[in-house]
């Protein structure tokens, strides 16, 4: 199986001599295409400057990460915003809609800006929305829909042009739980029905539960991995639960 993403010896560092914070210490995995993959921690653990740096919106003090065998380490920022568009896709807490747009536009935003052809978009558009049941939205403005709604047009727009990994931070954080839970069986619709490679950030073991493996993050680095394998979902949710339990009777300990 193809290596999606590499992550090597990665570190993070903030701050100045005399009063340094590792964020990220010493982290090493990899994830494979079509890998449903999440990354947990307390608040303050790392995991999310630890996605922030895989997505190129931080940059990494040292070490690689190899996406489609490209170290984006080492990209300059002209092919790192290319390679960004074209090959991430990324969907927030808060949505990052543009209010002005219609759901179709704003899904269809990143391929207008790539010059597909109007038809092409229309057709891709409608075949992602089918996938994530939002046809009956596509136009309505962003004011116009629930939560749910807003979040399955924002996953929309993350996979229309079929990027080769996408990074979700907290994508349930705002979501009451029925729309968490359309918004989590949409995510597992794309792993399964396109084979999609999902990395996402989550403190929600709800949540967590539908990915197929997960890596705990403490101090900046590995804690623990655990995989689904044939395991339930609850099954699954049971065991997450009982790491979070050694990592919250850890960090209380100290």
């Amino acid at each position: 199986m193809n290596t999606t993403l590499k992550v090597e010896n990665l570190e993070k560092y903030y701050g100045s001599k005399g009063n340094i914070t590792k964020a990220v210490d010493n982290i090493s995995f990899n994830v494979s295409q079509g890998e449903y993959i999440g990354i947990m921690g307390a608040s303050g653990s790392g995991k999310t400057t630890l996605l922030n740096c895989i997505s190129t919106i931080d940059t990494a003090t040292s070490g690689h990460i190899f996406i489609d065998g490209k170290d984006i380490t080492n990209m300059k920022s002209k092919d790192l915003s290319k390679f960004r568009r074209e090959k991430l896709g990324f969907i927030f807490q808060d949505f990052n809609l543009l209010d002005t747009l219609t759901a179709f536009e704003n899904i269809a935003l990143a391929l207008t800006i790539t010059k597909t052809s109007p038809k092409n978009i229309e057709k891709r558009v409608f075949e992602v929305a089918k996938l994530l049941d939002i046809t009956d939205v596509l136009r309505k403005y962003p004011y116009q829909m629930s939560g749910g709604q807003k979040q399955r047009v924002a996953s929309a727009r993350a996979i229309i042009t079929n990027p080769t990994l996408i990074l979700a931070d907290e994508p349930t954080g705002a979501l009451d739980s029925k729309s968490a839970r359309l918004l989590l069986e949409s995510f597992e619709n794309l792993n399964n029905e396109i084979n999609a490679t999902i990395l996402m950030v989550t403190h929600d073991a709800f949540t967590a539960s539908y990915c197929k493996r997960i890596l705990f993050i403490k101090d900046g680095k590995i804690f623990n991995e655990i995989v689904k394998g044939n395991e339930t979902r609850k099954e699954f949710f049971d065991r997450i639960m009982e790491v979070i339990a050694l990592l919250g009777g850890d960090l209380n300990a100290n």
